[in-house]
């Protein structure tokens, strides 16, 4: 065997002997493995390294596989569906009062002058007529309904409107001049030569009892026929109130005047009228002394 082939056999004996340490690096125990040395010993390889071996291993191409995220599933909420209010039903608009058939107090206008100057015209007394409901028109009407032997409620509805239609008007029994009084009509008549003229809402003695300085009397306005005797231009007060410009035909009984003059017997047997009428009778002289008062 030539040199040139010993050498050759010997570098790849030296290779294989280095691939073979190189593959077991790390692997104590396993097969071809060299036993520790003795203490003190020395281990020595059969094989000689060659001094220049390298190793070169090509690095490998590492391939990046990208893959496609996969598509997120959005889970679409369900549709929440949003109490509705009921709606409040419209108030249906409260209709409007029907238009009242009648007059009374507080009202004004053209209706009320009419009925202001008809009542004027048949002898009911009220002032000025001025178109205004007032309380002397109030007493007017509660004069006509008494006459007409109507409800006195001192409005002007169906029943007063045909009695002035109608022009009731009361007659006087007195045959000349003075001042009736009708009890169960509750009305002051000033009569002219027979006639009436002018009619008042009077209210007389109620029929109760009362107390005046200790004794005990009971309200009534006696019938008969009286003269003027006494009176009192201006308040007079006396034990049972105070009577307006009072003029006294019967001892303490008198026409006089009062704020408060109803509809029905209230006084203690005086003839109320209002304190304006009262007025009115001194102003055109229609009581003078000695003229004569019928009471019936």
């Amino acid at each position: 065997m030539s040199v040139a082939v010993r050498r050759s056999m010997a570098a790849v004996a030296a290779v294989l002997v280095a691939i073979g340490v190189v593959g077991c690096m790390g692997s104590p125990g396993a097969a071809g493995d060299t036993a520790p040395p003795a203490a003190g010993g020395t281990v020595t390889s059969p094989i000689a390294t060659p001094s220049a071996v390298a190793i070169t291993t090509s690095p490998t191409t590492s391939t990046s596989v990208t893959t496609a995220p996969s598509p997120t599933s959005t889970k679409t909420p369900a549709a929440t569906s949003t109490p509705t209010a009921s709606p409040k039903p419209t108030p249906k608009p409260t209709p409007p009062p029907p238009p009242r058939d009648y007059l009374q107090v507080g009202d004004r206008g053209p209706a009320v002058l009419a009925l202001q100057q008809r009542l004027s015209g048949l002898g009911y007394w009220l002032g000025t007529p001025d178109g205004q409901f007032g309380n002397l028109t109030q007493q007017a009407v509660w004069a006509l309904q008494k006459a007409a032997g109507i409800g006195r409620d001192g409005e002007v509805g169906a029943q007063t409107r045909a009695a002035l239609a109608q022009g009731v008007r009361p007659r006087a029994t007195l045959s000349g001049n003075g001042v009736e009084i009708d009890l169960g009509r509750q009305l002051l008549l000033v009569v002219r030569g027979g006639r009436t003229q002018l009619v008042l809402n009077t209210s007389t003695g109620s029929g109760l009892q009362f107390q005046e300085r200790g004794e005990t009397h009971t309200a009534v306005t006696p019938r008969g026929t009286y003269q003027v005797s006494f009176v009192v231009d201006g308040p007079d007060k006396g034990p049972l109130g105070t009577l307006w410009r009072p003029r006294y035909f019967n001892g303490g009984i008198a026409v006089h005047g009062l704020d408060s003059v109803p509809p029905f017997p209230a006084s203690h047997g005086c003839a109320r009228v209002s304190n304006t009428a009262m007025d009115m009778v001194w102003a055109q002289g229609l009581m003078p002394m000695g003229s004569t008062v019928v009471v019936r």
